[in-house]
Protein backbone atom coordinates (compact mmCIF):
# COMPACT_ATOMS: atom_id res chain seq x y z
CA UNK A 1 0.00 0.00 0.00
CA UNK A 2 1.55 3.47 -1.01
CA UNK A 3 2.19 5.72 2.11
CA UNK A 4 0.37 9.22 1.16
CA UNK A 5 2.78 12.29 2.34
CA UNK A 6 2.71 16.18 2.62
CA UNK A 7 6.13 18.07 2.97
CA UNK A 8 5.59 21.88 4.73
CA UNK A 9 8.98 23.33 4.74
CA UNK A 10 9.33 27.16 3.88
CA UNK A 11 12.40 26.62 1.58
CA UNK A 12 11.69 24.89 -1.62
CA UNK A 13 14.96 23.63 -1.97
CA UNK A 14 14.29 21.13 1.07
CA UNK A 15 10.38 20.24 0.10
CA UNK A 16 12.44 19.34 -3.99
CA UNK A 17 14.69 17.06 -1.54
CA UNK A 18 12.71 15.44 0.72
CA UNK A 19 10.26 14.72 -2.51
CA UNK A 20 13.19 12.80 -4.15
CA UNK A 21 14.35 10.80 -1.76
CA UNK A 22 10.47 9.75 -0.76
CA UNK A 23 9.86 9.39 -4.22
CA UNK A 24 12.63 7.13 -5.19
CA UNK A 25 10.79 4.48 -2.85
CA UNK A 26 8.03 2.52 -4.55
CA UNK A 27 5.85 2.54 -1.35
CA UNK A 28 5.75 5.94 -1.23
CA UNK A 29 4.01 9.37 -2.69
CA UNK A 30 3.75 12.81 -2.13
CA UNK A 31 0.76 14.36 -2.36
CA UNK A 32 1.11 17.93 -1.36
CA UNK A 33 3.48 20.49 -0.02
CA UNK A 34 3.26 23.44 1.80
CA UNK A 35 5.40 27.06 1.76
CA UNK A 36 3.58 27.20 5.47
CA UNK A 37 2.16 26.08 8.62
CA UNK A 38 -1.58 27.49 7.34
CA UNK A 39 -1.04 26.07 3.75
CA UNK A 40 0.30 22.75 5.41
CA UNK A 41 -3.13 22.79 7.74
CA UNK A 42 -5.14 23.12 4.92
CA UNK A 43 -3.42 20.73 2.64
CA UNK A 44 -3.77 18.36 5.32
CA UNK A 45 -7.21 19.05 5.87
CA UNK A 46 -7.65 18.37 2.22
CA UNK A 47 -5.84 15.99 1.04
CA UNK A 48 -6.12 13.43 4.15
CA UNK A 49 -2.69 12.04 3.93
CA UNK A 50 -1.19 9.58 6.12
CA UNK A 51 2.03 11.28 7.15
CA UNK A 52 2.92 14.93 7.12
CA UNK A 53 6.51 16.14 7.17
CA UNK A 54 6.78 19.32 9.06
CA UNK A 55 9.26 21.93 9.50
CA UNK A 56 9.13 23.24 13.35
CA UNK A 57 10.31 27.21 12.23
CA UNK A 58 7.40 28.21 9.53
CA UNK A 59 6.22 31.34 8.85
CA UNK A 60 2.58 32.32 9.04
CA UNK A 61 1.94 29.36 11.69
CA UNK A 62 4.75 27.64 13.13
CA UNK A 63 5.09 23.64 13.25
CA UNK A 64 4.12 22.85 16.91
CA UNK A 65 0.88 24.98 16.45
CA UNK A 66 0.37 23.96 12.74
CA UNK A 67 0.82 20.01 14.55
CA UNK A 68 -1.67 20.57 16.87
CA UNK A 69 -4.57 21.63 14.35
CA UNK A 70 -3.42 18.91 11.89
CA UNK A 71 -3.88 16.13 14.84
CA UNK A 72 -7.12 17.63 15.94
CA UNK A 73 -8.60 17.74 12.65
CA UNK A 74 -7.00 14.90 11.03
CA UNK A 75 -6.40 12.11 13.35
CA UNK A 76 -5.26 9.90 10.86
CA UNK A 77 -2.75 11.59 9.99
CA UNK A 78 0.40 11.39 11.29
CA UNK A 79 2.97 13.78 11.79
CA UNK A 80 6.55 14.26 11.74
CA UNK A 81 8.99 17.50 13.16
CA UNK A 82 11.33 18.53 11.21
CA UNK A 83 14.05 20.20 13.08
CA UNK A 84 17.52 21.62 13.73
CA UNK A 85 16.88 21.75 17.56
CA UNK A 86 17.67 18.71 19.12
CA UNK A 87 17.18 20.05 22.90
CA UNK A 88 14.45 18.50 25.20
CA UNK A 89 12.54 21.28 25.12
CA UNK A 90 11.72 20.78 21.45
CA UNK A 91 11.27 17.47 21.62
CA UNK A 92 8.52 17.13 24.12
CA UNK A 93 6.57 20.30 22.78
CA UNK A 94 6.65 18.39 19.28
CA UNK A 95 4.98 14.96 20.87
CA UNK A 96 2.95 16.78 23.20
CA UNK A 97 1.36 18.51 19.95
CA UNK A 98 0.61 15.25 19.14
CA UNK A 99 3.73 14.53 16.15
CA UNK A 100 4.83 11.05 15.96
CA UNK A 101 7.98 11.88 15.05
CA UNK A 102 11.06 13.95 15.77
CA UNK A 103 14.08 14.20 13.00
CA UNK A 104 16.57 16.15 12.66
CA UNK A 105 17.02 18.09 9.67
CA UNK A 106 21.16 17.18 9.73
CA UNK A 107 20.21 13.73 8.93
CA UNK A 108 16.72 14.04 7.48
CA UNK A 109 18.31 12.49 4.28
CA UNK A 110 19.41 9.33 5.35
CA UNK A 111 16.47 9.10 7.86
CA UNK A 112 13.40 10.26 6.55
CA UNK A 113 11.99 7.06 4.87
CA UNK A 114 12.60 5.30 7.84
CA UNK A 115 11.03 8.07 9.55
CA UNK A 116 7.97 7.79 7.31
CA UNK A 117 7.63 3.48 7.43
CA UNK A 118 8.05 3.81 11.24
CA UNK A 119 5.21 6.55 11.91
CA UNK A 120 2.90 5.03 9.31
CA UNK A 121 2.91 1.66 10.98
CA UNK A 122 2.12 3.38 14.43
CA UNK A 123 5.80 3.38 16.08
CA UNK A 124 7.13 6.61 17.37
CA UNK A 125 10.44 7.64 15.55
CA UNK A 126 13.37 9.42 16.34
CA UNK A 127 16.72 10.64 15.03
CA UNK A 128 19.54 8.41 16.46
CA UNK A 129 21.39 11.28 17.70
CA UNK A 130 18.73 12.65 19.97
CA UNK A 131 17.30 8.92 20.59
CA UNK A 132 18.22 8.30 23.81
CA UNK A 133 17.42 11.84 25.23
CA UNK A 134 14.03 12.03 23.49
CA UNK A 135 13.20 9.07 24.85
CA UNK A 136 13.26 9.80 28.11
CA UNK A 137 11.36 13.08 27.80
CA UNK A 138 8.86 11.24 25.44
CA UNK A 139 8.21 8.65 28.14
CA UNK A 140 7.59 11.36 31.25
CA UNK A 141 3.96 11.03 32.05
CA UNK A 142 3.20 14.38 33.48
CA UNK A 143 2.62 17.09 31.30
CA UNK A 144 4.91 19.31 32.73
CA UNK A 145 7.36 20.47 29.91
CA UNK A 146 11.17 19.72 30.87
CA UNK A 147 12.45 22.92 33.00
CA UNK A 148 9.35 24.42 32.33
CA UNK A 149 9.79 26.97 29.38
CA UNK A 150 7.43 29.66 29.12
CA UNK A 151 6.52 28.98 25.98
CA UNK A 152 3.99 26.69 28.47
CA UNK A 153 2.60 30.28 30.18
CA UNK A 154 0.83 31.33 26.99
CA UNK A 155 -2.34 30.23 25.37
CA UNK A 156 -2.16 28.30 21.85
CA UNK A 157 -4.25 32.02 20.36
CA UNK A 158 -1.15 33.84 22.39
CA UNK A 159 1.71 31.68 20.63
CA UNK A 160 -0.23 32.12 17.31
CA UNK A 161 -0.49 36.10 17.89
CA UNK A 162 3.11 35.95 18.71
CA UNK A 163 4.43 34.67 15.43
CA UNK A 164 2.49 37.08 13.66
CA UNK A 165 3.91 39.96 15.88
CA UNK A 166 7.57 38.91 15.11
CA UNK A 167 6.83 38.26 11.52
CA UNK A 168 6.04 42.03 11.08
CA UNK A 169 2.54 41.94 10.79
CA UNK A 170 0.23 44.99 12.53
CA UNK A 171 -2.39 44.38 15.14
CA UNK A 172 -5.07 45.70 12.33
CA UNK A 173 -3.63 42.75 9.83
CA UNK A 174 -3.36 40.55 12.39
CA UNK A 175 -7.07 41.07 13.32
CA UNK A 176 -8.23 41.30 10.10
CA UNK A 177 -6.39 37.33 9.34
CA UNK A 178 -7.31 35.79 12.48
CA UNK A 179 -11.36 37.18 12.47
CA UNK A 180 -11.06 39.23 15.51
CA UNK A 181 -10.86 43.10 16.34
CA UNK A 182 -7.52 45.16 16.78
CA UNK A 183 -8.63 46.32 20.40
CA UNK A 184 -8.83 42.23 20.82
CA UNK A 185 -5.16 42.21 19.40
CA UNK A 186 -3.85 44.60 21.22
CA UNK A 187 -4.94 43.12 24.19
CA UNK A 188 -3.11 39.26 23.64
CA UNK A 189 -0.36 41.15 22.34
CA UNK A 190 0.35 43.05 25.91
CA UNK A 191 -0.73 40.33 27.73
CA UNK A 192 1.95 37.86 26.29
CA UNK A 193 4.29 40.35 26.65
CA UNK A 194 3.64 40.33 30.15
CA UNK A 195 3.96 36.93 30.39
CA UNK A 196 7.09 36.27 28.99
CA UNK A 197 8.66 39.69 31.19
CA UNK A 198 9.44 40.93 27.14
CA UNK A 199 9.21 44.57 27.30
CA UNK A 200 10.13 45.78 23.43
CA UNK A 201 10.04 43.39 20.00
CA UNK A 202 13.64 42.82 19.54
CA UNK A 203 13.48 40.77 22.67
CA UNK A 204 10.40 39.33 21.39
CA UNK A 205 11.47 38.34 17.78
CA UNK A 206 14.71 36.83 19.63
CA UNK A 207 12.35 34.88 22.20
CA UNK A 208 10.41 33.74 19.06
CA UNK A 209 13.56 32.46 17.13
CA UNK A 210 15.06 30.61 20.33
CA UNK A 211 11.99 28.67 20.59
CA UNK A 212 11.17 27.54 17.22
CA UNK A 213 7.78 29.77 16.62
CA UNK A 214 9.04 31.50 14.10
CA UNK A 215 12.10 30.97 11.46
CA UNK A 216 15.10 33.60 11.83
CA UNK A 217 15.15 36.17 9.02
Amino acid sequence: MTIRVCLADDHSVVRDGLRFLLEAKGDIAVVGAAPDGRQAVLQAQQLRPDVVIMDIAMPELNGIEATVQIRATCPDTEVIILSMHSTSEHVFRAFQAGARGYLLKESAGAEVVSAVRAVHAGRRYLSARIAEQGLAVVSRSGQASPGQSPIERLTGREREILQLVVEGQSSAEIAERLYLSTKTVETYRSRLMQKLSVSDLPSLVKFAIEHGLTPPA
